[in-house]
């Protein structure tokens, strides 16, 4: 889950690109650019492509009631 969903910029909903860009570009192998994932992705702003690269999941560690 990511949060904030929505660009801090534009407003543009970018929360629902996060699971698939996670699985797809943070990978410990780096098979994909995370440049190329965003693009597969159709995210073209570079505010919001900004929010994806520099976000950091921080829900599991200040939630430790799962």
């Amino acid at each position: 889950m990511m949060v904030p969903v929505r660009c801090f910029t534009c407003g543009n909903v970018v929360g629902e690109y996060w699971e698939e860009f996670k699985a797809r570009a943070e990978t410990h192998d780096g098979d994909e650019d995370p440049a190329d994932v965003l693009d597969d992705l159709g995210v073209d702003r570079h505010c919001c492509r900004r929010m994806l690269v520099s976000h950091q999941d921080l829900v599991d560690v200040v939630s430790p009631y799962q």
